[in-house]
């Protein structure tokens, strides 16, 4: 318990001094500091790599699966990925409820670091359950197999167009449980109105936010059950790449229309870790060949995006 609690204040130190010291002031985030800020997060999720090396290696966490310690890393790392990749899906998704709502884009960070904040308590609650289910009836991977092949087939026959935050039931329950201003007043959530207090378009879009990474976290969730079912790599890999999410939305959600083929590959990774999850009690796929599948699959749908002629082009927004 002790490495728990030592990776979950680091997480804290982390989280506060990026609100509190880095963007203390709201501003808008560039390119080039996404950027930069990308490669930190994404540059410590593989660096902890090592620490999971040492910890195993020293039996200084708890090892129910009984892995290796290299075996370990790559478990850690595929399901990193695996995370990371599917994190795209949620950038199209978080793009448009900002759009939606009109937030302006120096207001945006602070409603993300708010939304990863109850995206770790969720995905923590959801990774406790989940573990606790496989160990306890083994023909749970089963389901969780074949949801991810259902996942998979509804983001393939699925157009990322027709979703409509406003027309959505979430904002229509919303509606229904306090009074929504459409107005703006800096960085609050909440304002009073005619002597009412109502939840400015800020609070809203937090709230969609966090009910959409519930949402997103069924499939992820399952698929990194697939590769490992050892507690401390589902939840440090989990959450590393989602505090990594929100430099990374700044950083891709301008390339969105240029990286147009990437949905795919997250279909081809979605589909292959449900398949792993339905054969494993027979076939053992091996780690390599997993992290093989999802690199080869996210470097395909770049190099697609690239090298294939958009036949609807639009003008991509350069800071």
């Amino acid at each position: 318990m002790i490495v728990w609690v030592i990776f979950i204040a680091f997480i804290i130190l982390f989280l506060a001094l990026d609100l509190g010291v880095f963007n203390r002031t709201p501003h808008v985030i560039k390119t080039k500091e996404a950027a930069i800020w990308t490669t930190v997060w994404v540059t410590l999720a593989l660096g902890f790599s090592g620490v999971i090396y040492w910890l195993f290696k020293e039996g200084l966490v708890a090892n129910p699966t009984n892995l290796a310690p290299d075996i370990a890393v790559l478990k850690y790392i595929t399901g990193y990925l695996i995370e990371l990749s599917l994190s795209i899906d949620n950038v199209f998704v978080i793009a448009v409820i900002f759009s939606s709502f009109a937030i302006p884009q120096k207001y945006q960070h602070e409603v993300l670091f708010y939304g990863i904040l109850g995206a770790i308590v969720f995905r923590a609650l959801m990774i406790i359950f989940g573990v606790a289910l496989i160990n306890k009836f083994d023909w749970i991977i089963y389901v969780f197999g074949a949801f991810l092949l259902f996942t998979a087939f509804r983001m393939l026959t699925h157009k990322e167009s027709e979703f409509d935050p406003k027309k959505s039931k979430m904002f229509r329950f919303m509606k229904k449980l306090f009074p929504v201003s459409y107005k703006m007043d800096g960085d609050k959530f909440f304002i009073k109105r005619m002597g009412v207090k109502a939840a400015t378009p800020l609070f809203v879009a937090l709230l969609i936010i966090e009910l959409t990474d519930i949402l997103f976290a069924l499939d992820s969730i399952p698929a990194i059950l697939a590769i490992t079912a050892d507690p401390f790599i589902v939840f440090s890999s989990n959450i590393l790449a989602i505090l990594g999410l929100r430099s990374m939305y700044f950083l891709i959600s301008r390339m969105l229309t240029k990286f147009r083929y990437i949905n795919y590959s997250l279909v081809v990774i979605l589909a292959f870790v449900g398949v792993k999850m339905i054969l494993s009690h027979n076939v053992e796929i091996p780690e390599w060949l997993s992290l093989g599948v999802i690199v080869v699959s996210l470097a395909s749908g770049i190099v697609a995006s690239i090298l294939i002629p958009d036949s609807n082009p639009s003008v991509v927004e350069e800071d």
